[in-house]
């Protein structure tokens, strides 16, 4: 079966290369920056001050259903908790899925901008927390819209259906996951391409990138649930000390990436979180590692998550946990790693090359092992070709400034992040609909 869809979407491919080249209008980009400066700008604005975490998004699906209904779109709310699916219909031709991200960070925005986050909310654990648009999800939601806007305004250009997916929870990799649970390609169709984008702070303004292969790595969340014997601080010998016991698990698990993993794959096992203890004179009775695993192939990626259980239990044996109180290793949510379709990615690459400008394309560099649950849209079990690009959020100036000595960058989730917006959705939007122009021509 697997086999009979690689051929399809061979010959799918095929065909659509057939097709006669196209060029960006001049007045389509003109367009799309005139409704940036005349509409948009002041929904990215609303968007960036009122940010939602995961799968508690309902006032952002709630206003991206209505901008996608005010397009013309056929507009289902409530998918995988608070997705949204906005379908355009133009004729025969392929379906298409252009996905955009929408939630936001537990974090408190220290940008300085103007129109910086105040916003706070209740997570799902019950607890108030500062939120901001730390990863750009704003861009992306504002860009879609920009999208379904001009793609409704030239259906003279173009043949087929639209799949516009407003994703919840991509932070901790669940929403994705979530909408194709529930019945996302059974109750609205099985693209024949999906197509996404990420604005990314390390690329400059005016550029954009695609891998024809790995474009990120797969995320897996582990909890480590360390026990101990508590007792007095002054008399430790009385009991097991879980900070030790997690201390020494810690600095094991560094071993894996040097000692245990091929020095050709990459690997991240990285600690984030290490809670225990109530008092400085009492040895507790439970540590909590909270561990974020990243490997580029799935192969590595098991490996590594049995080698840190592995690990974990065993030091807990070595400093005597007895049998009724083992180290307990749990997998949490997690995505696997997202390969864009060689093919497809070959022919948008040389699209936007021609449509955008020779110099806009740059090669893609891998420049961390941060992960995206795009994948689930694209698994190989779907048989749907994914392409996922990067566009350049940070001005030359900024960079160049930053170069010289001056203020760094700020990375995703950082509370300084920020991006260049206008430039950002409008070379999104751009590349979108230069996208789907190409492969879905009008007959």
């Amino acid at each position: 079966m697997r086999l009979f869809q690689l051929a399809a979407s061979a010959i799918a491919l095929a065909a659509v290369a057939a097709q006669p080249a196209r060029a960006e209008d001049p007045a389509t980009k003109k367009a799309i920056e005139a409704e940036y400066d005349t509409y948009l700008a002041p929904l990215f604005l609303d968007f960036h001050q009122n940010p939602e975490m995961g799968f508690l998004e309902n006032r952002t699906a709630a206003k991206m259903a209505t901008e996608l209904r005010a397009a013309g779109l056929e507009v289902t709310t409530g998918v995988g908790k608070t997705g949204v699916v906005g379908i355009l219909k133009n004729g025969d031709g392929p379906l298409i899925l252009l996905r955009a991200d929408m939630d936001g960070l537990p974090v408190e925005e220290k940008s300085g901008l103007a129109y910086a986050s105040k916003a706070k909310q209740i997570g799902e654990d019950g607890k108030e927390y500062p939120v901001m648009h730390a990863c750009g999800h704003d861009t992306h939601i504002t860009s879609m819209v920009g999208t379904a806007r001009r793609l409704a305004a030239m259906k003279d250009k173009w043949s087929g259906t639209l799949m516009f997916v407003v994703q919840p929870a991509e932070e901790g990799v669940r929403g994705a996951k979530a909408m194709m649970e529930d019945g996302l390609y059974t109750r609205f169709g099985k693209p024949d391409y999906a197509l996404a984008f990420h604005v990314a702070a390390d690329l400059e303004t005016g550029k954009v990138s695609a891998s024809e292969g790995i474009q990120y790595s797969s995320s897996d969340s582990l909890d480590i649930m360390v026990p101990g014997i508590g007792t007095h601080g002054a008399a430790p010998h009385l009991g097991k000390d879980p900070v030790y016991i997690a201390s020494q698990i810690v600095t094991a698990l560094q071993s894996i990436d040097s000692r245990e993993i091929s020095p050709l794959k990459p690997v991240v096992v990285t600690v984030g979180s290490f809670h225990a203890g109530t008092k400085h004179n009492i040895i507790s009775d439970e540590a909590k590692l909270q561990v974020t695993v990243r490997a580029n192939d799935e192969e590595t990626r098991e490996q590594v998550i049995a080698t840190v259980e592995r690990i974990a239990v065993n030091i807990g044996k070595a400093h005597g946990l007895p049998d009724n109180l083992p180290v307990k290793v749990m997998r949490g949510s997690g995505t696997p790693v997202t390969n864009n379709d060689p093919a497809l990615a070959r022919r948008l690459n040389a699209v936007l090359k021609r449509d955008l400008g020779e110099a806009t394309v740059v090669p893609f560099v891998q420049q961390s092992m941060g992960a995206e649950d795009f994948t689930y849209f694209v698994a190989p079990d779907t048989g749907v070709p994914g392409y996922y690009f990067a566009v350049g959020g940070t001005t030359p100036e900024r960079l160049a400034a930053a170069k010289a000595g001056g203020a760094p960058i700020a990375g995703h989730h950082s509370p300084l992040f920020q991006i260049a917006p206008r430039e950002s959705v409008v070379l999104g939007t751009r590349a979108m609909v230069a996208a789907v122009l190409d492969l879905a021509p009008r007959k």
